[in-house]
């Protein structure tokens, strides 16, 4: 009678093991993807990136001149949620939109170093943020660190 007690209680403790492990799982599983306000980010060796029909290119130029290029396939209308869905890019929401703080695992930070991300639209400086900017197939969109 005694076995059969504590077999039960085994395999009920062994239950509820299981199942807190599996919500555990499932609630870290929610939070992988990197909210707009945070900065850490892995860094990406360029080439072809993402999901979807349209495609554009997307340079990356840090503070050395270094450049890296994507070649990014998307479904989204702006370039601002095709570069979030992919992780290249992370910032703040504000009243103006998308501020970029973080490209492609590179943070540049103008109350920190006076150093910030310019967005270049077919090598011209762009006259709208990246969160307002509509996709463009074939287009080449830029961010360089600029002080």
């Amino acid at each position: 009678m005694k076995k059969k007690i504590l077999n039960k209680i085994s395999l009920l403790l062994a239950s509820v093991l299981i199942a807190a492990t599996t919500l555990t799982l499932a609630g870290c599983a929610k939070n992988e993807v990197p909210a707009v306000n945070e900065n850490v980010m892995v860094s990406v060796e360029g080439g072809e990136i993402g999901v979807g029909n349209t495609q554009f290119i997307f340079n990356v130029v840090d503070a050395e001149g270094n450049k890296t290029e994507f070649t990014v396939n998307t479904d989204e209308t702006t370039v601002g949620d095709a570069l979030l869905k992919v992780n290249l890019i992370a910032g703040e929401e504000s009243e103006y939109g998308l501020y970029v703080k973080t490209v492609n695992g590179i943070t540049a930070d103008y109350d920190v170093d006076q150093t910030y991300w310019a967005f270049y639209i077919n090598g011209e400086y762009a006259m709208t943020g990246v969160s307002d900017t509509n996709v463009e197939a074939g287009a080449t969109y830029e961010f360089k660190v600029e002080k």
